[in-house]
């Protein structure tokens, strides 16, 4: 019991070292997946993502921030140690939060292009580029899928402040919007980035939406 107790300790003092620079909004030296920004489209940022590898887990929850928060939890315990091996994976950003795209026939079977019964979401964090599928320490909770993304384009729109619910539907609106026209069209739903913790001063707070685009065929009307 001692010692899970102190377990305990050690990975929360851990999650604060982690975020103690992020207070303000900075986040010294924490990685972020790598990206090529192909332009501009109405002020929306076109990025293209090589393949990632990611943690995540699917929380059944109509609430946004709810599904966000428990989300998290298993996800940090997992790179603070609860693995195979009981290795300290490098936090990274950003949080990603989308809906979740399918009923869960089994916790490690991948999902359909269809929304779950009763809302849900998936949480996930990326992992460090330094890991390989085969090198990825394995969680020890079942909840905790690792996949591979493969590389993408996508479009991504900036905003701060506080990101809830409403906030964060607003700005995935304005994404799709600015998409209307131009030469790049929607191809998935949005999903929310975040890249700092909830204490942090909202003005300096970096939050992206996000949706995967392709390129729009001359005879493609806009959305």
């Amino acid at each position: 019991m001692l010692a899970r107790a102190l377990n305990g300790l050690a990975l929360a003092a851990a999650a604060a070292v982690a975020s103690a620079c992020t207070v303000v909004g900075v986040r010294e030296g924490t990685e972020e997946p790598g990206f090529t920004v192909l332009g501009l489209v109405n002020g929306t940022e076109i990025r293209r993502y090589g393949p990632r590898l990611a943690a995540e887990v699917t929380v059944v929850t109509p609430d946004e921030v709810a599904a966000r928060n428990a989300g998290f939890r298993p996800l940090a315990r997992y790179i603070f140690g609860a693995n195979e091996g009981s290795a300290r994976i490098a936090m990274t950003i950003p949080v990603a939060q989308a809906p979740a795209q399918g009923e869960r026939i089994a916790m490690t079977a991948p999902v359909a292009q269809k929304v779950a019964p009763g809302g849900g979401w998936t949480i996930r964090f990326f992992m460090p580029s330094a890991y390989t599928r085969e090198t990825l320490p394995k969680p020890k909770d079942p909840e905790v899928r690792i996949v591979a993304l493969p590389e993408e384009t996508v479009a991504v729109r900036r905003f701060r402040g506080a990101p809830g619910a409403a906030e964060v539907a607003a700005e995935k609106a304005r994404l799709i919007e600015a998409l209307a026209t131009g030469p790049w069209a929607p191809a998935g739903e949005p999903e929310a980035w975040f890249y700092d913790p909830p204490w942090t001063i909202p003005a300096l707070r970096r939050n992206e939406v996000v949706v995967r685009v392709t390129p729009r065929e001359p005879s493609q009307p806009p959305a």
